[in-house]
């Protein structure tokens, strides 16, 4: 079963609070609350202020993935340094073919793509043979650059569950705003249970997509972002060696 909309159909915004490139520089404080990011959107992902734990929005709830592998509801005060959240009216839906790991996911939602030039929504729904995640531990200051902070992070493995894989999949041109490919985050549907995902196993699941045409930027408002060098030589590196080290 498969249902496609083209992108056309309406302008649909994405807001985002801060840059990629300042998580990877240290920037890991922001001022924007979770009721605040919540009035922009009921789907996103992002950090939590000094990297307590990830983050997960799904059907209007925000969830803190937590480094032991618990998810918890998160407070509506608390602040994030960085996140990306829209209003999820999926115009693709489509079943996804069984026992498929992350990359060949990956490989059917492009097909359901018209263009690599927008940002997409993307949630896959279903029962997993296996995910393994990783999430970040609380940072103490004078914090260090993001890759330096994912070296070594315990990876977890959750076998024989139903959940949500929330993401976004980023132009390549938005390297340094978001992350280009897919940046994803995975909540049981207990909501106890998730992490940054590195990979996974699907035994049935659904994909929906959400086209985006806009970007909404709020840049933070400190010293650390005003010095922050967000435009470093090995940029691409980062972003995979942080977000995919697998």
């Amino acid at each position: 079963m498969s249902k496609v909309q083209p992108v056309g159909a309406g302008r649909r915004a994405v807001f985002q609070s801060s840059l990629m490139s300042a998580l990877l520089a240290g920037v890991y404080d922001g001022d924007l609350t979770v009721r605040e990011l919540l009035e922009h959107g009921d789907f996103g992902l992002g950090t939590f202020n000094a990297l307590d734990g990830e983050m997960i929005i799904v059907d209007g709830v925000c969830y803190r993935l937590r480094s032991d592998g618990g998810a918890t509801r998160a407070r509506l005060d608390a602040r994030a340094p960085f996140a990306v959240v829209t209003t999820f009216n999926p115009s693709v839906t489509a079943d996804l073919p069984p026992n498929l790991e992350r990359d060949e996911v990956v490989r059917f939602i492009r097909r359901l793509t018209r263009s690599e030039n927008y940002l997409y929504a993307v949630r896959v729904t279903g029962h997993f043979a296996w995910v393994r995640t990783r999430t970040v531990r609380r940072q103490d200051k004078p914090y260090r650059p993001l890759v330096e902070v994912t070296k070594g992070e315990p990876v977890r493995r959750f076998d024989d569950i139903r959940g949500v894989v929330a993401g976004f999949r980023t132009p390549l041109y938005e390297r340094g705003i978001g992350v280009p490919g897919g940046h994803a985050h995975f909540v049981d549907d207990e909501r106890r249970r998730g992490g940054h995902v590195l990979d996974f196993k699907i035994t049935a699941a659904t994909v929906e997509l959400c086209p985006a045409t806009d970007l909404h930027l709020a840049l933070p408002l400190s010293d650390a972002f005003e010095r922050a060098d967000l435009n470093p030589d090995d940029l691409g590196q980062q972003v995979e060696q942080a977000e995919n080290h697998r």
